[in-house]
């Protein structure tokens, strides 16, 4: 059975696990993970796919294990990854998704973590870049600046983040401006630099390249 995005996103089993996995990120101390943050991968994997020509079925895989890619935070920020794969599998297949549609959904889901993660597919490779170049201000919950952690900083010093293909589509770029008053770039390298290799070893997977560009500086 073919499933589709639109009935991932309306399973209400789905967005229960979204809902809870992200209220046990609120409660330590993480930034957002919930609906507006999964809606961007998805929307960002989608394009990044259908932008290198990638049939409509893995652009629309994607799609799903991007929604799904973090429910395994409801069980543990530790492995959530593999925790998240393993509910997902339960999920799709209770909804009938065929199993070698399954399949590739949770190895993308299995392996989008920095600390475990392999671009294992193209759906995998575009999740991991989606999911790694989210970084944005609205994703900073905590409101007292005082108490600001690296990562609460780093993510609220960026004011404009564009993800976004060169003229001939042989390179994703990352392209960020950031407030160096409230957090150095260094600092953006200290936490997000394995983030970074990540996204580089997924974007040569889907053969082209990654480049990161902070303050009209190219850096990667």
């Amino acid at each position: 059975m073919a499933i589709s995005f639109e009935d991932v996103k309306n399973n209400e089993s789905i967005k229960c696990y979204i809902s809870e996995a992200d209220k046990s990120l609120i409660a330590l101390g993480y930034t957002e993970h919930s609906f507006a943050h999964v809606g961007k991968v998805a929307v960002e994997a989608e394009k990044i796919l259908r932008t290198l020509g990638y049939p409509e079925r893995v652009i629309e895989l994607a799609k799903i294990a991007a929604y799904m890619h973090d429910i395994g935070n409801v069980v543990n920020r530790i492995d959530h990854a593999q925790s998240g794969a393993i509910l997902a599998f339960r999920l799709l297949d209770n909804m009938g998704m065929e199993a070698r549609e399954i399949a590739q959904v949770i190895s993308a889901i299995g392996n989008h973590d920095e600390s475990t993660a392999v671009a294992v597919n193209p759906i995998a490779a575009a999740l991991i870049l989606a999911d790694k170049t989210d970084v944005r201000r609205s994703r900073v919950r905590n409101r007292d600046f005082g108490n600001f952690d690296i990562h609460d900083r780093v993510n609220y010093a960026v004011e404009e983040s564009k993800i976004y293909f060169n003229e001939d589509n042989s390179a994703i770029i990352l392209d960020l401006k950031i407030d160096t008053e409230i957090s150095a770039v260094m600092d953006y390298f200290e936490i997000f630099l394995g983030r970074m290799l990540l996204s580089r070893k997924a974007a040569e997977f889907l053969k082209i390249k990654f480049e990161l560009i902070i303050n009209q500086h190219r850096l990667l």
